[in-house]
């Protein structure tokens, strides 16, 4: 039987991205991604409810997602999930999960070639992502 692991997001970054490179020299790029939902549960009271995304990108993705996103920034991630093992400093065994991208499309609108300026709170860019078709 034929399985699919398939990962798409719409959302904002909740911190600035960050750039490392292996000891091979590739570059990573790790960001942190909120999505929200909002819908009115039995009581008829509003909830909002937030997710948080860990997303790594590589090579020349990864590098331009350090040079051209920041804190608040709109992005499309198309990926797959990914869990990894490590070791902590005590040497205890950990697994993080987390979405590969294959693909990072930046959403923000640009005026005369510059970069939209970002909401003045990252609660005021996830107000945004209530507009998105879906």
């Amino acid at each position: 039987m034929a399985s699919l692991n398939k990962v798409f997001l719409i959302g904002r970054l909740g911190r600035d991205p960050e750039l490392r490179n292996t000891q091979g020299g590739m570059s990573v790029c790790n960001m942190s991604v909120a999505t929200d939902e909002s819908y009115t549960d039995r009581n008829g009271n509003a909830v909002k409810r937030v997710e948080w995304h860990n997303v790594i990108a590589f090579q020349r993705q990864a590098d331009n997602c350090a040079k051209y996103l920041a804190k608040g920034s709109q992005v499309f991630v198309e990926g797959s999930l990914q869990t990894r093992k490590w070791q902590d400093k005590n040497g205890q065994d950990r697994y993080t999960t987390e979405i590969k991208a294959m693909r990072v499309q930046f959403l923000d609108n640009k005026k005369d070639g510059q970069q939209q300026q970002q909401p003045q709170s990252f609660d005021d860019a996830l107000r945004e992502v209530d507009d998105v078709p879906f």
